[in-house]
């Protein structure tokens, strides 16, 4: 058994599949997730668990160079983003959306905080 770390085995091998510029996105609870991009389903009952608890335990193990956020995302979930990343894309909350499409994965959680979501694309660490 692992030590630390992401537990979850579908997100831990979606991560590990991650290469540079790839994006994946973390959602809430209501995101509609757009045919033929996986969900790694996250929720257990509305609240669990919460957006910030796995956008940081995901964050430790990935290397983000930008971030899209919507104009409605509030700002506990804007301060989420690793102060790192200064690539980053403001955009409505109906074109995030649209972004979700070329994700490789979302991550929803049981987040109930309207517009709690963000799309991340990966770096590299050299």
């Amino acid at each position: 058994m692992r030590k630390r770390g992401i537990l979850n085995e579908q997100l831990s091998a979606a991560l590990c599949r991650l290469g540079h510029t790839d994006t994946f996105a973390i959602g809430d609870s209501g995101l509609p997730v757009p045919d033929g991009v996986e969900v790694i389903d996250l929720a257990v009952v509305f609240g669990v668990p919460r957006f910030a608890d796995v956008a940081q335990a995901i964050l430790e193990e990935v290397v983000v160079e930008g971030a899209v956020l919507a104009t409605e995302t509030p700002d506990e979930i804007t301060a989420l983003v690793p102060a790192d990343c200064t690539d980053r894309d403001t955009v409505d909350h109906e074109e995030l959306k649209q972004r979700l499409e070329d994700c490789a994965f979302v991550v929803r959680t049981g987040e109930t905080t309207p517009y709690a979501n963000l799309i991340f694309r990966s770096g590299v660490p050299f």
